[in-house]
């Protein structure tokens, strides 16, 4: 078949790839920098039996609108796999939490498997890291081949949606936003791709009236340090202190359920320890540091982040290191909400990163602040200034 592939740098370049090693004719479009195989307008004089562009390319772009068939990125993973398929694979996307909820989930699966998530890609049981991809859905491609190849399950990662090739879907979080060209709901997205799969479970406090979903709350319950579940006449319980943090509570539950539903007992999440960038608390001399930096750190996350730093050193200063590195993120982290943050928390210093934030955001912010330009300059700085102190990490990068 005639196939284009628009949109490069989101993928569309793996997935030509993929296409062409199935013999396809592909021709693709970059509709940012204008270096893919052909121009928009040559595109438009030509004639295709397909075409294939994410989800949150801008409907109204001209190559939205030619007489065939479209599909999105997600749609052509398994398109592009053909038949085969890893033995079982669970999708996951929301707004947040996604990779911890991946992580968690894959730690309690038995036998070989292969996890996509925004860290890289962890080949089970082993834990060996096998390189980093994005959490496009091209790389959903990549992995479950590497999980056909030996035999395991597949849990996937994935921005904006899902294949629909799961045997579970989970929607982690139902934060919104507009996307493609701000004209679509990327919660309404995710939530109609979700459909798509097998069974499909919705994460703790998501009210999604629909007869399919699977909510959590009806599997898992926590208080304090310990989670309980109950599923298909067999419960039990099981205890990590992980659970006190919001983040993970939600995620840790999510993951129980999740096993619940595959099949498994969830008990082993006892042993299931901090991610970096998601809360994880490292002792540096005598300062201990929050990192909490990663793609999906937000208002709520870095909120959080400071009052857990505060449990370990409660009469120390809190130095607060914030903002977006903007060259390697997609989603920012307003000023607005970044000053609630500051208001809520008030810590002693203020580190803001990102240079799209105006010279002059100190002024806004009501407080004072340090403006650099990295997470590591940010960090950096932070460490001169005391020798004993909680230093939080809330920068929104892909790490």
């Amino acid at each position: 078949m005639n196939i284009l592939v628009v949109d490069t740098i989101h993928g569309g370049t793996e997935i030509s790839r993929h296409l062409l090693s199935r013999g396809h004719a592909v021709d693709t479009v970059d509709v940012y920098r204008g270096e893919g195989s052909i121009s928009v307008e040559e595109a438009l004089s030509r004639t295709y039996d397909i075409v294939t562009a994410p989800v949150h390319l801008d409907p109204d772009h001209p190559l939205m609108h030619l007489k065939t068939t479209y599909l999105t990125h997600h749609q052509m993973t398994p398109f592009c796999l053909g038949d085969d398929r890893p033995r079982l694979t669970v999708e996951i996307t929301g707004a947040r939490g996604k990779t911890t909820t991946a992580h968690a989930l894959a730690s309690v699966l038995p036998g070989t498997g292969v996890l996509l998530s925004s860290i890289g890609i962890t080949e089970f049981p082993s834990h060996t890291n096998a390189g980093k991809k994005s959490i496009t859905p091209a790389s959903t491609i990549h992995v479950a081949k590497l999980a056909i190849a030996s035999g395991g399950w597949l849990v996937a990662e994935q921005s904006i949606g899902v294949s629909g090739m799961g045997v579970l879907g989970i929607l982690t979080s139902n934060e919104d936003y507009l996307c493609a060209g701000g004209k679509k709901h990327a919660y309404a997205l995710k939530k109609e791709m979700l459909l798509s799969c097998e069974k499909i479970l919705a994460s703790p406090g998501i009210a999604w009236d629909n007869d399919r979903i699977i909510h959590a709350e009806d599997i898992v319950s926590s208080e304090g340090t310990v989670c309980t579940w109950s599923y298909n006449g067999e419960e039990g319980s099981f205890e990590n202190n992980l659970l006190i943090l919001p983040a993970y509570n939600n995620a840790i539950q999510t993951a129980a359920a999740a096993a619940c539903i595959l099949g498994y007992r969830p008990d082993h999440l006892s042993e299931f320890t901090a991610l970096p960038g998601r809360l994880r608390a490292i002792t540096d001399g005598t300062s201990v540091i929050i990192d909490d930096a990663n793609s999906g750190t937000s208002r709520m996350t870095a909120t959080e982040a400071v009052r857990y730093g505060r449990l370990f050193l409660p009469d120390s200063p809190l130095v607060l290191v914030i903002g977006a590195e903007a060259e390697n993120i997609c989603e920012g982290f307003s000023i607005t909400d970044i000053k609630t943050v500051i208001e809520t928390t008030n810590p002693d210093t203020v580190i803001l990163v990102g240079d799209t934030y105006p010279d002059d955001a100190a002024a806004y912010l009501s407080h004072p602040c340090v403006h650099v330009s990295s997470l590591a300059g940010g960090e950096q700085y932070a460490k001169t200034l005391s020798d004993t102190a909680v230093i939080v990490l809330a920068v929104k990068t892909w790490r």
